[in-house]
């Protein structure tokens, strides 16, 4: 699930500038993919920052890097409790890409905002040695999700961010659903 986002940045960065008065900065990558770099947002004292990461973390127990987890039971695992309650992100995005089997090959299709508008996936922040790490949250997909996979990226709505940001994991619950603002597009892929 969600192992390519698609990042276009300058429908991203004028989003940012115009509606959260954030001077961001990211780089097109139409086929980003896990271990490149990811610019998200993190909250700090002083507000809303940017921190570069990388995404995917791969615990010592853990023979594959593990890009995603399900937004449902974060809070539970060890891996991901203490990120979860101290160090979410919010990930800025024009899409992302899933495949489905059709016939004998698989067809990639490019999920983004029908609007054109940029989406906001939530995750979370781990410290390593080599930089910030990213793990990118999952959650159930919408009707128009399922039709494509069982899982989805979860897409927070642009008013919830500083509440995602800012509020106890207990409070997180109502966001922990995908409900898009806006319908989504989905196409065909290259």
């Amino acid at each position: 699930m969600c192992g390519r986002m698609n990042v276009i940045a300058a429908p991203i960065t004028q989003y940012l500038r115009e509606q959260l008065h954030l001077d961001f900065s990211t780089v097109d990558n139409h086929d980003l993919r896990p271990t490149q770099r990811v610019d998200t947002l993190m909250a700090t004292a002083k507000g809303l920052r940017q921190i570069t990461t990388h995404w995917g973390i791969q615990p010592r127990w853990s023979k594959r890097l593990l890009i995603n987890a399900k937004i449902e039971t974060a809070a539970e695992k060890p891996t991901f409790k203490k990120a979860f309650a101290q160090a979410r992100c919010v990930i800025p995005v024009t899409g992302w890409y899933e495949w489905r089997t059709e016939g004998t090959k698989k067809q990639k299709y490019l999920f983004a905002d029908a609007k054109s508008e940029p989406m906001f996936m939530g995750g979370i922040v781990f410290k390593s040695e080599d930089g910030p790490r990213l793990v990118t949250f999952t959650t159930a997909p919408t009707a128009q999700c399922a039709e494509y996979h069982d899982r989805m990226p979860l897409i927070l709505p642009p008013d919830t961010l500083d509440f995602w940001l800012h509020s106890s994991v207990e409070e997180l619950a109502p966001l922990f659903q995908t409900h898009p603002t806006n319908a989504l597009s989905i196409s065909e892929a290259p």
